[in-house]
């Protein structure tokens, strides 16, 4: 079949939630992905952040054909050493041998899951901000700061106060003795990769501290290397009360993490919270051969050169407004409210990029992709700039 044969199906299949796609990826190896029509592509978005080692991956591959053999699931009633062995290195990447981590499937699972753990405290008003993405379910809807997203769905839960990101004034204003938690990204992805001032972070941290509030990153999108730190908060050095993960945790599986550090470990007690799926013999087979491999091969050093690189080639490009991100969450802001025509034309080149606002191009591929690809892209981005420009 074609890709109009797969879009006819979509249409007859899946409910209209999301807008037809207009291909059909078939396979991939590395970064590179091939539709039904036989068309290649580069793949700069990366499952949104979440293919960290690409498609295909030998040592993914490895691990969960090796696990899928073996064990393929045991629910939450039994333990098996997968899970173990993949939440010991979560701990040992906080820094905290006192962290605990619960296990779930995508990153507004484990989302709900903090809220849930700050309810714990005994208080129930939120700090989130405007333009955020926590997820789509009910509780993680009401911390997404988009009302585009949350109208449809009002009354969302109530005690949810939204502030500008990287404003630390009116953060400082919202948090008090009643804050349960302030939730934040340490770059806001799908806003269109804004990053907040340097200091930022670490008042949010001293605010929190001095109210007593749980500090929650979510590193969702930053996290797993991405930024060229595991999380992404690790610059500000400060240590937040919880930090929530999924996307490249998998390696592109259905896995994701809220990890409790320091005394929020504790908040938790049995039957507060559970998951079918979460800790899967798999999946967290596939993220202990994906992290081992990335710290084998150094790629956090690689990330933050691959940054350089594409800030060094496009920020002065004309129609570029600004190059912003850390390591290979980019956002490529353009002068022009264009950024759906220009996604739309790399694709007709063969790219794969993400408009996530209309004046942004979003790119988070695979942390092993080559430099020769990354030249490939500024290649194609230069040369549709220039026509649309």
């Amino acid at each position: 079949m074609k890709n109009k044969d797969f879009n006819n199906l979509w249409s007859k299949s899946l409910m209209s939630n999301y807008a037809v796609p207009s291909i059909t990826l078939v396979k991939g190896k590395g970064s590179i992905v091939f539709d039904a029509d036989g068309k290649k592509y580069i793949d700069m978005l990366g499952g949104i952040a979440t293919n960290i080692l690409g498609h295909s991956h030998p040592s993914v591959v490895a691990a969960v054909t090796k696990q899928i053999k073996t064990l393929s699931h045991v629910s939450n009633f039994y333990s098996h050493p997968k899970v173990i062995e993949l939440a010991q290195i979560l701990i040992g990447l906080t820094g905290d041998k006192d962290s605990r981590v619960f296990f779930a499937q995508s990153g507004a699972e484990v989302n709900e899951a903090a809220i849930k753990l700050s309810r714990k405290t005994g208080r129930t008003r939120i700090v989130a901000t405007t333009g955020s993405f926590h997820g789509r379910t009910m509780g993680s809807l009401s911390l997404t700061g988009q009302s585009s997203k949350r109208t449809p769905f009002l009354p969302l839960l109530k005690n949810v106060k939204h502030v500008p990101f990287g404003d630390i004034k009116k953060a400082k204003r919202a948090i008090n003795s009643r804050t349960a938690m302030v939730i934040v990204e340490p770059i806001m992805g799908e806003a269109g990769v804004i990053v907040p001032p340097a200091d930022y972070l670490k008042q949010l941290r001293e605010a929190c501290t001095t109210h007593g509030a749980l500090l929650v990153i979510d590193a969702v999108q930053t996290g797993m290397g991405r930024t060229g730190q595991w999380f992404g908060h690790e610059y500000s050095g400060i240590a937040p009360d919880a930090i929530t993960v999924a996307k490249g945790l998998g390696a592109g599986l259905p896995l994701a993490a809220l990890i409790a550090v320091g005394k929020s470990s504790q908040l938790f007690e049995p039957g507060d919270h559970g998951s079918t799926f979460g800790g899967n013999p798999v999946t967290t087979a596939a993220s202990v051969a994906a992290i081992k491999w990335i710290e084998k091969n150094k790629i956090l050093a690689k990330c933050k050169a691959d940054y350089k690189y594409i800030y060094s080639s496009l920020h002065a490009v004309p129609g570029v407004r600004e190059v912003r991100g850390a390591g290979l969450l980019i956002g490529i802001s353009l002068d022009k409210e264009n950024s759906y025509l220009v996604a739309r034309k790399l694709q007709e080149k063969g790219v794969l990029v993400n408009a996530a606002n209309p004046n942004t191009i979003r790119i988070a591929p695979a942390l092993t992709i080559p430099r020769k690809e990354l030249a490939m892209f500024v290649k194609m981005f230069k040369e549709v700039i220039a026509d649309v420009h």
